[in-house]
């Protein structure tokens, strides 16, 4: 085998480094993406249902009066 040939696997090996790496990178991220997301829904449900309850204790409040 020449120079040449291990050249060519070489660069040929870590151009698949590199994209795998990318690929990782890319998936880590939408992965972060996905979690903040998911966050921000458990928040608004968390706000919603604190919001529902003081309006029922509002009105069991006015009821009882």
């Amino acid at each position: 085998m020449g120079i040449m040939d291990d050249a060519k696997e070489t660069a040929e090996a870590v151009g698949e480094k590199v994209k795998r790496g990318w690929e990782d990178t890319t998936d880590r991220i939408g992965d972060k993406v996905d979690e903040m997301k998911a966050d921000a829904e458990v928040r608004k449900a968390e706000r919603e249902r604190d919001s529902v309850k003081t309006r029922n204790d509002i009105k069991e409040d006015l009821r009882d009066n």
